[in-house]
């Protein structure tokens, strides 16, 4: 078989590997086998964490600002900005990462700083801003982000209702006439694997309180508040799709900001330049930490898989575990895939040398795809 182009467009091993690091490391294996190899790299991310820093490799700019964090103390976090494109990661203000080990605010953590990141976005003249969503600390529907924009959220009383999901409860008014009119002008895109409703039990509080260290109460008790804030913002619209992403900011995009959803590695292969990388490529070459069922649902290597398949150019995954039948596989777009896990069963020790293991698997694709 004669050398070929190939494109490493894959996403982060969790825990060892950023996506970045993952291309180095396929990059340096491929070569390994075949020295010289055109390879192209364009880490990828599907719009929840590590969204920011492919689209910084990407070539877009990293711009920092201070922001309140999900306990309402001030955290530094990042955005990307190319000409007037900014990619805004909503986890970089609101994350489960803000939050101190085992400290968790189900029912008050607020999604005020999302709101500042998007602001900040606005003061550097973006006119359009992918909002990636996930990883979120917060079940607020959105609403502390709204606030940090302009608008009012108040009580009987007329006083501003307390922070996060559970204060939504005492909602008597909303009020969006002071939301920022540049938000007008905006082409806002809610980029998101995930189009859960807001409430219910597919709903964000009963799906993803848990990890957000919700009890059982603190669920029935978020969706109620929730439930009630959706009736005061506009009956009907809690069925949304993408309404219950990252605790329900997607709901206040959607409704508030007149974002539209899109699946989020979608709208990142858009913005990192996905097709004409593809267009140089003979070879593409996916991952991420884990290729399981939720990975056939949204996550960045099928979505990197599907269109390559259109494109008619084959693609190999690597992964530190494989979770998939090689039925499944091949359903997905991906003609094999290669576990660190089959190198390495420890899986303590799989995670530690990460990078060495994928560079061994990189160079088992090489002898099985680039040479004779």
């Amino acid at each position: 078989m004669e050398t070929a182009g190939v494109l490493v467009a894959a996403d982060k091993f969790k825990g060892s590997l950023t996506a970045v690091q993952v291309a180095e490391r396929v990059t340096a294996g491929l070569r390994r086998v075949v020295p010289g190899l055109a390879v192209e790299t364009l880490p990828v991310a599907d719009g929840g964490d590590g969204t920011v820093a492919a689209a910084v490799a990407a070539g877009f700019e990293r711009r920092e600002t201070r922001v309140t964090g999900p306990l309402g103390e001030p955290v530094t976090a990042a955005y990307a900005l190319r000409e007037d494109t900014a990619v805004v990661e909503m986890a970089e203000a609101s994350g489960l990462q803000h939050l101190p080990d085992g400290v968790f605010a189900p029912l008050t953590a607020t999604t005020y700083g999302s709101g500042e990141l998007l602001a900040a976005a606005l003061d550097a003249g973006a006119r359009t801003i992918v909002f990636g969503v996930g990883g979120s600390a917060t079940t607020d529907g959105g609403a502390g982000m709204l606030a940090a924009l302009g608008a009012r959220f108040l009580d009987a009383d007329g006083k501003p209702v307390g922070p996060g999901g559970g204060g939504l409860a005492g909602l008597a008014e909303a009020d969006l006439s002071g939301l920022d009119p540049r938000l007008k002008d905006v082409d806002l895109v809610l980029a998101s694997d995930v189009d859960n409703p807001l409430t219910g039990p597919k709903g964000a509080p009963e799906v993803y309180g848990r990890q957000k260290g919700a009890s059982e109460e603190d669920i029935a008790v978020l969706d109620a508040a929730l439930t009630h804030y959706a009736s005061v913002l506009g009956p009907g619209t809690a069925s949304l799709p993408g309404a219950g992403a990252a605790g329900g900011i997607g709901y206040g995009a959607l409704v508030a900001l007149g974002a539209r959803f899109r699946p989020g590695i979608e709208v990142m292969l858009d913005v990192l330049g996905f097709a004409p990388a593809l267009a140089r490529a003979t070879l593409v070459v996916t991952g991420e930490g884990s290729l399981d069922e939720q990975t056939l649902h949204g996550k960045a290597p099928a979505g990197v898989a599907a269109a390559a398949r259109e494109a008619g150019i084959e693609v190999v995954a690597v992964c530190g575990r494989l979770a998939l039948e090689p039925e499944a596989l091949e359903r997905a777009g991906i003609r094999r895939a290669y576990a660190l896990a089959d190198l390495e069963p420890d899986p303590a020790v799989s995670m530690a040398q990460a990078g060495p293991l994928l560079e061994r698997a990189a160079e088992s694709i090489a002898r099985d795809f680039l040479t004779g």
